[in-house]
């Protein structure tokens, strides 16, 4: 064979395997194409499926720092596989399923330093459970396993806890709870009861010096109460009670003025405050950690505590105030309700407008982290726009250095110091302004631990 022909002959199978290619890349384009049709008509499609039975149910969600066992998920900590890891921080919502696998029902919470209250009910049954840090037994005596002495310092999932007294009817009378640094209050229909550290008389007992808390069982009625308390709050070592009249009352720890009695020393029974509110039917009062807002039904606004970052500047130099004094808030609006943390304040009035001041990351950009009077977060921040234009916030919460705020359409928004991933955005970084969170659920209450963050919600029927 020529050397010509041999060329001719290379030359027409370069043009077959061409053609052949050719062929084949059009084949696989048409099947690709066919392919992509398909999945865009799978997309345009709307396929809702809805069981007769279907409707609303409470969810609880969780996040924030997760090592102390306050987020209650067991798993966290005590992976299912050796595979997994402990995961110490949550940093976005996580769905409580122990109170839905267990068919239990929570219709209040409350959030301490590293541990969790849950007011439930479950086939008419209603009990209060407890997670997380139980160093002094701000939680009560859990022993595990039975009669073996062992008593837990933390409890990783929730826990029933035992109040003195009562029959499964009376528990239907648990309204309210409230955590401290290291100590938990229940309202009940029978009064109120506290246990867990009482050092500076937070539990409204008297103070016995060198107690021991760790590993005990010492839940007990506070004495000196009206019979009309209507709410509870928890500072860090001090507690504060309001009656259905408006009268409050506190106790505890009172270095910085923070129980409102005139006086720096602490306080073992509850005691009435006077000073500017003596008189004035108080609505709504608020603490985290030392300093006290409280909210009067004709909107005036009242601080006492401490007053180190600003806080109370407004009518005082000195780092610290020993009673109730009214805060000239001017141009906020009617005021419905109060949030302090550590060093952050925050109000909302009945227009569901948010306002801060104080000192740490307010919600207003990296440049602002100080203000001495009450400043407007802008509107838009919380959805408000042209399609929205009437979205109110019906509550506002400060955790020790965050900010949650929940909004008429069921959104909840974070802003503050993200440690532990307390803020629910997935990173632990600052956020600067107020950012809507990921949940798949209509959320109706916030609470703000420390570093962590629980949310009550009810999901889309």
């Amino acid at each position: 064979m020529s050397g010509i022909q041999i060329m001719r002959n290379k030359a027409m199978m370069s043009m077959v395997c061409a053609r052949c290619f050719n062929t084949i890349t059009k084949r696989f384009a048409s099947r690709r194409a066919e392919r992509q049709q398909k999945r865009e008509a799978r997309m345009q499609e709307v396929i809702q499926e809805k069981g007769a039975l279907s409707e609303a149910a409470e969810r609880v969600y969780v996040w924030g720092h997760a090592a102390t066992g306050a987020l209650g998920v067991s798993t966290y900590l005590r992976p299912e596989s050796r595979v997994h890891f402990p995961l110490p921080e949550q940093h976005r919502p996580a769905r409580l399923r122990f109170m839905d696998e267990n068919h239990i029902e929570v219709y209040d919470i409350a959030c301490g330093y590293g541990f969790t209250l849950f007011a439930t009910k479950r086939n008419r049954r209603y009990m209060v459970m407890g997670t997380g840090l139980n160093t002094d037994s701000q939680l009560g005596y859990h022993e595990y396993p039975k009669n073996s002495g062992r008593v837990l310092d933390y409890i990783i999932e929730p826990v029933p806890i035992s109040l003195p007294g009562m029959t499964d009817d009376k528990l239907m009378n648990v309204k309210q709870l409230a955590c401290g640094r290291a100590h938990s209050l229940f309202l009940t229909k029978e009064g109120v009861f506290a246990q867990g550290n009482n050092s500076y008389g937070q539990c409204g007992r008297s103070i016995v010096e060198g107690e021991i808390f760790h590993k005990v069982s010492n839940i007990q009625k506070i004495e000196g109460l009206p019979d009309n308390i209507s709410k509870m709050v928890c500072g860090a070592d001090h507690s504060l009670f309001l009656t259905s009249d408006g009268k409050v009352y506190s106790c505890g720890l009172g270095a910085d003025g923070q129980t409102g009695l005139q006086t720096y020393e602490n306080v073992g029974q509850p005691e009435r405050l006077k000073g500017d509110i003596d008189g004035v039917k108080i609505r709504d009062i608020a603490c985290r950690a030392d300093c006290v807002l409280a909210v009067s039904e004709a909107g005036d606004v009242f601080g006492w505590g401490n007053s180190e970052y600003s806080q109370l500047s407004m009518v005082t130099s000195e780092t610290q105030v020993s009673m109730p004094t009214h805060l000239p808030v001017r141009n906020c609006g009617k005021v419905m309700q109060v949030a302090t943390g550590g060093s952050i304040c925050a109000l909302l009035n009945e227009k569901g407008e948010v306002y801060v001041w104080g000192y740490g990351v307010l919600g207003k950009g990296p440049k602002v982290d100080m203000l001495q009077s009450p400043s407007l977060l802008p509107l838009p921040l919380f959805g408000v726009n042209e399609l929205q234009p009437e979205v109110k916030v019906t509550e506002v919460k400060c955790g020790m250095s965050h900010f949650a705020a929940v909004t008429d359409l069921g959104d909840v928004y974070t802003w503050g110091k993200g440690k532990y991933g307390a803020l629910g955005l997935q990173r632990v970084t600052v956020q600067y302004f107020p950012l809507k969170i990921a949940l798949p659920a209509f959320t109706h209450r916030v609470e703000c631990g420390v570093d962590h963050t629980v949310a009550l919600s009810r999901s889309y029927a």
